[in-house]
């Protein structure tokens, strides 16, 4: 009886243990609470930010690339985690903002907002993705799939990797979210569903010199067939979206 109540009292400690682990940060948390944010919190139930920012391990200090930022969301919530100390890049490829020029107001405007007086916008060719400085994280969400597609220029997702790899200090991460294509499909939906296949991202990454260095699994949804464009009515917001962390060796 003895021996089954330490084995108890030894598996609530790991669990609890394990649970410490994977709490949010504060730092996080205190980023999240920003009342500057307000409108953003409202997708927060669905966006999961508190796990993918600790997930991506931004943290006070660092220096960040928001790559394709959209409407500033995760802009937003990196400025306040790295903190004066810090430094957020949010990078437009320019044939992308040809074709979303509202959100690049939007990261135009924000940029002179003296509450992100950390972030500074840069505007570059799409094969010509470079930082003023090594950085700590590259984070892009959802737009990993675009580069292969003819708006974008048809670019090799590859040589995004070797870009991020060269840009990244010794230990740095490259996270890419982004929704799910049918399993073999690699490239194949990029342009019409705006999906990509997990794997072939993993390999085209792996392949640039990256390890594999962790999954989120927050935003997967096994009710998304990964057959409707990630636009359709009955899936947009809760498509099955896979969140890869790749290391660069130290």
């Amino acid at each position: 009886m003895n021996k089954i109540r330490i084995a108890l009292c030894l598996g609530i400690l790991c669990s609890l243990g394990g649970a410490a682990l994977a709490a949010t940060p504060p730092y996080v948390t205190a980023a999240l609470s920003d009342p500057e944010r307000a409108t953003d919190a409202q997708a927060d139930a669905r966006r999961h930010p508190g796990e993918l920012a600790a997930f991506a391990q931004v943290k006070p200090g660092d220096t960040v690339v928001d790559l394709i930022p959209g409407s500033g969301y995760w802009t937003r919530i990196f400025s306040r985690i790295v903190g004066p100390r810090g430094h957020v890049y949010a990078i437009w490829p320019i044939e992308y903002a040809k074709a979303d020029a509202d959100n690049v107001t939007l990261t135009q405007a924000l940029v002179k907002d003296s509450h992100y007086s950390n972030v500074t916008l840069l505007m570059e060719p799409a094969t010509g993705f470079k930082v003023p400085k090594k950085v700590d994280v590259v984070w892009t969400s959802d737009n990993y799939h675009d580069y292969p597609d003819k708006f974008m220029g048809q670019v090799d997702p590859r040589l995004l990797d070797g870009a991020v790899f060269s840009a990244l200090k010794p230990g740095g991460l490259f996270v890419v979210v982004d929704h799910v294509a049918e399993a073999g499909s690699g490239l194949r939906d990029t342009d019409t569903l705006h999906r990509i296949d997990p794997q072939i991202v993993k390999a085209q990454v792996i392949a640039s010199g990256f390890t594999f260095d962790g999954e989120s699994r927050v935003l997967r949804n096994p009710a998304d067939s990964h057959k409707l464009t990630v636009f359709d009515p009955a899936i947009r917001g809760h498509t099955d979206q896979f969140a890869f962390r790749f290391r660069k060796p130290r």
